[in-house]
């Protein structure tokens, strides 16, 4: 990398700022989400890759600028796992997951701290970037709170919130006030979104795969309407709806059986 920058290197390269990377770093990312979602190892091990490239792209930059180098990276990765394990480093005594979560926050609310010559860092929150999906932030906002006890008790308690929610969405649609439904369906998915947490299931890669399946049944029943000779352009709902059906049933007939009659 640091050939392709130097003078006489590569252009492109050459132009590239952070800024100008930003949008490759994401795009790489999402292609290793992919890769995981599809059980291609050899796809993922490229990805992998890909997004190191850009990992050693932002240190040549910083490099060039005097701020700091790959290897700093890489030797501040080191400390940081070192420093935020101590149950296993040092004396500290975690022997379940959540107790090396609330040690993990701990350190790094005094790593903090000392950084910013504070006391304490301004909120429990800080740390969750504002640009994350919107379904992943809720997540990562409720996990902290939760961390330091704000939080339901028992998973009943979120289901009676989800319905309640769900009865006031249904209030402001009712009253046929737009300002008030954006803000209702947003408290109705944050109220999922904790559901989900309780579930333990991640609500981005649940609705990620209901996308993906609803995307492969759709595009069978495109391809179904060719087989019958019909443009899908020119269909019903009722068309459409009937193929539809077909598609689920022969997935359904396609897919494993599970012991006791039970199928994926």
């Amino acid at each position: 990398m640091a050939r392709l920058r130097a003078p006489g290197g590569c252009p492109w390269d050459r132009a590239q700022s952070r800024e100008d990377l930003k949008t490759y770093l994401v795009e790489e990312t999402y292609e290793v989400l992919d890769a995981i979602d599809q059980g291609d190892a050899a796809m993922l091990r490229e990805e992998l890759g890909d997004v190191l490239l850009q990992v050693v792209f932002h240190a040549q930059i910083a490099s060039e600028e005097g701020a700091f180098t790959i290897e700093e990276v890489c030797r501040g990765i080191n400390e940081k796992l070192i420093r935020r394990h101590p149950h296993v480093f040092g004396e500290v005594k975690a022997d379940t997951p959540e107790q090396v979560l609330q040690n993990w926050e701990a350190i790094k609310k005094e790593e903090k701290a000392e950084k910013n010559g504070e006391a304490a860092p301004a909120s429990v929150l800080s740390g969750v970037p504002k640009v994350l999906p919107a379904l992943l932030k809720a997540y990562r906002l409720q996990q902290k709170a939760s961390r330091v006890g704000f939080d339901w008790e028992e998973r009943r308690q979120v289901e009676e919130k989800v319905r309640e929610e769900w009865a006031e969405l249904n209030e402001a649609v009712a009253e046929g006030d737009k300002a008030r439904v954006r803000e209702e369906l947003g408290d109705f998915l944050f109220a999922l979104v904790n559901l989900s947490r309780f579930l333990e299931v991640d609500p981005e890669d649940a609705l990620q795969q209901a996308s993906a399946k609803f995307a492969r049944r759709f595009q069978a029943i495109e391809r179904e309407a060719q087989v019958r000779g019909r443009d899908i352009h020119g269909m019903t709902l009722d068309e459409m709806d009937e193929l539809w059906e077909l598609v689920k049933q022969r997935e359904r007939a396609d897919s494993p059986k599970l012991p006791f009659g039970g199928s994926r």
